[in-house]
């Protein structure tokens, strides 16, 4: 029985190990790598690198600089394995965008090059160990998204503005007020089930396999700033989210698709709700969609 218990407890350590030592919070959809996380709630890459120092100076800690700097090239190693995994769309990972062009790799190492310490450890033994940390957001997404996401010059707002309120202020991600129930804040995909993985560029399409939502409908601009969907693995948590809070249109996907299903299918009367609100799609331009996950597909 003392035997049971105590492999039971190990086993519980193991399998909260890796939550522990990033600090993942319980509704967050974090993706385990082999050598670091990715956060796709948060939108971060996160990983550890360990630096020892050399044999002859162990429980020395007056060399911990030595051991600080093998840490930094151990994250920064992780970092770039674990960016090259990153899903770009439905066929293409960063690792398969960044092979074709030299300046493009050039730049993205430059970028885990500079990535963010935002924890250091110093073990007794002289050992250190950092944690380091990178955004899929801003200059990351600026350099890997395609093409075909374009800027839009100007996005209706979802609700008239009032005097003491500009059309402009409405590009940040805060709830909007909503005058009737029939304007949108927000799309929410319940794709629960459905065996879906994030990426950075996911397409929501009816049963025809026409577009409901993905690179034509957003302004580049708001997915280098927040990404064009949020993860979530709780509907609650979804529907109370800044991204969409208000008066959400929530849809249940159908199934996956794409090589690495990262698309969700929905139903056409779905599809037709979204496409009846036409007049109030800016939601979809400011990428106010939140995707709802298993997360046991992707740990």
């Amino acid at each position: 029985m003392q035997y049971r218990l105590i492999s039971f407890f190990l086993l519980a350590a193991w399998l909260l190990f890796p939550a522990l030592m990033f600090g993942n919070k319980p509704l967050e959809i974090v993706e385990q790598q082999e050598k670091g996380v990715i956060n796709w709630t948060l939108g971060i890459m996160q990983v550890t690198g360990i630096g020892n120092p050399p044999e002859k100076y162990y429980d020395k800690p007056h060399v911990s600089p030595i051991a600080l700097r093998a840490a930094q090239v151990d994250a920064v190693r992780n970092l770039f394995k674990v960016v090259q995994t990153v899903r770009i769309d439905s066929s293409t990972t960063v690792g398969n965008f960044i092979i074709a062009s030299d300046v493009i790799m050039s730049r993205v190492e430059g970028m885990v090059d500079n990535a963010r310490i935002v924890k250091r450890e110093y073990l007794s033994d002289g050992t250190v160990k950092v944690v380091m940390e990178m955004s899929l957001y801003g200059g990351f997404a600026q350099l890997v998204l395609p093409s075909e996401i374009k800027h839009v010059e100007s996005i209706k707002p979802l609700a008239p503005a009032s005097p003491a309120t500009s059309p402009a202020s409405s590009d940040s991600l805060e709830t909007d007020s909503l005058p009737s129930a029939e304007i949108f804040s927000g799309l929410i995909v319940d794709a629960r089930g459905l065996s879906v993985k994030p990426a950075m560029v996911p397409k929501i399409l009816d049963e025809n396999h026409q577009e409901v939502y993905g690179p034509a409908f957003v302004s580049r601009e708001f997915v280098v700033q927040h990404g064009m969907a949020e993860y979530k693995k709780d509907l609650p948590a979804a529907l109370v989210s800044p991204r969409a809070a208000g008066n959400p249109l929530t849809v249940k996907g159908l199934r996956a698709q794409g090589a690495v299903k990262t698309d969700i299918v929905i139903s056409n009367s779905d599809a037709a709700k979204v496409r009846g609100a036409s007049e109030h799609l800016g939601f979809l331009k400011r990428c106010r969609v939140i995707i709802v996950v298993d997360e046991k597909v992707i740990l």
